[in-house]
């Protein structure tokens, strides 16, 4: 049936929203040091751009140090400057054969901003979540308007699609709650 193809489609693209968040949410500083802070900034490198995992080993030798060991040390000064490119809020430290990023504790204002940066984020994604749900009452109310299904299946179909809808919301709001206490952890 074609209400369920595009059940499962619009479904999907909600599951990669949720995703998206998650990623963006990892990325994202809070007081303990993350490699998915720096993991995703770009580094041309050989004549390709790639992400400093690609090129470099990146760890975590204790809780206040993001170290970054690249394989061929001829890159360290290409992954300093494309660090302090990306504007992390931190010093790269190069000392020849590795960097080190020390993570500073986040001050209260700062804990502060970044929550409402995070509620911000959240509203984007709450956003493209209600839109794929308009998008999929448009498709409901086009094959009823085509005849291909009654009025008692289009209504079903809206109360489920809004029933998907609040769970994937409810799913974004515990994220962000999670997050929120994460960062104003002190």
């Amino acid at each position: 049936m074609q209400v369920q193809s595009f059940f499962s489609a619009s479904q999907e693209a909600m599951k990669k929203t949720i995703d998206r968040l998650k990623t963006e949410l990892s990325s994202l500083r809070t007081g303990r040091p993350s490699t998915a802070v720096i993991e995703n900034i770009k580094v041309e490198s050989y004549g390709a751009v790639m992400t400093i995992n690609q090129v470099a080993g990146v760890s975590l030798p204790d809780a206040k140090t993001i170290e970054i060991r690249p394989w061929d040390i001829s890159q360290l000064g290409v992954i300093e400057k494309a660090i302090l490119k990306a504007d992390i809020g931190m010093t790269p430290v190069n000392d020849g054969k590795l960097i080190r990023i020390n993570v500073p504790p986040l001050t209260e204002d700062r804990r502060k901003e970044i929550a409402k940066s995070i509620n911000r984020m959240a509203e984007d994604f709450r956003v493209a979540v209600r839109n794929e749900r308009r998008s999929l009452l448009e498709n409901i109310k086009k094959l009823e308007r085509d005849k291909t299904i009654t009025e008692d299946v289009r209504k079903k179909s809206e109360a489920e699609a809004q029933k998907i809808t609040d769970n994937f919301i409810k799913l974004i709001d515990e994220l962000i709650s999670a997050k929120e206490k994460e960062v104003m952890q002190v």
